[in-house]
């Protein structure tokens, strides 16, 4: 199947535009944002910290404007419209994804350059690409399950505090038995591959325990887009 980028771009085009007149989802920007300049003036900002950020950028801004637009399709009744149109299911979500993902981009950008962290080896991009792509991913699968952007912004919350904020909340209850599960998640993976990266290993275990959740995702999402949108709209 070809895809057409000409359609995939007015996609995209139509999304940036709706993004840029909705404050609402504007504001997610904030939170990265706010805990990037708090942390940024610490003289020697440990990795755990700027992996918080990194996560919580990606909890927020990618997995969030991700659900919102889906979200507000499906509110306005325009999805189905959407993918009976000669774009095809592939180009709409490259072109949804594309949105989120250069926001992401600029968001992280901006926020490393105030912690004042760039990473220094070829395996952390790729954990953070394959990152990016979950949390895209991950916005897909939880906008099927809304109806709303009201709906989208309540339900990415546990996204945030479990997967952006999940360092913190670890201390918390790494005393329990079932705190070392909380380890396998994809947030605590990506900060595992950086230290290990660090330390002049390979972290390729870690970087596959990305790349799992990702196809997992990936799995997840193709099906729920094919059973659930006729169905929801």
């Amino acid at each position: 199947m070809s895809i057409s980028w000409k359609r995939t771009y007015a996609v995209a085009l139509k999304d940036m535009k709706e993004v840029t007149r909705n404050l609402f989802i504007l504001s997610t920007l904030i939170t990265p944002f706010l805990f990037a300049l708090i942390f940024g003036r610490e003289a020697d900002v440990p990795l755990v910290i700027h992996f918080m950020i990194i996560n919580i950028t990606f909890a927020t801004v990618t997995c969030f404007v991700q659900m919102a637009l889906l979200a507000e399709e499906k509110e306005r009744k325009t999805l189905r419209s959407l993918m009976l149109s000669p774009a095809s299911g592939t180009e709409i979500m490259l072109g949804k994804s594309a949105v989120a993902s250069a926001i992401t981009l600029l968001t992280l950008v901006i926020c490393l350059q105030l912690t004042g962290y760039m990473p220094d080896a070829p395996v952390i991009y790729a954990g953070l690409v394959l990152s990016l792509l979950f949390y895209l991913l991950l916005g897909m699968i939880l906008a099927l399950f809304t109806k709303s952007l009201i709906e989208a912004s309540v339900l990415v919350m546990p996204v945030i505090f479990l997967l952006g904020m999940g360092n913190l909340f670890f201390e918390l209850v790494e005393d329990y038995s079932f705190a070392f599960l909380l380890e396998y998640l994809p947030n605590f993976q990506l900060e595992y591959l950086a230290a290990a990266a660090g330390n002049g290993e390979s972290g390729l275990l870690h970087l596959g325990g990305v790349a799992a959740w990702t196809v997992a995702a990936a799995g997840c999402a193709l099906i729920l887009y094919r059973k659930r949108t006729y169905l929801d709209q």
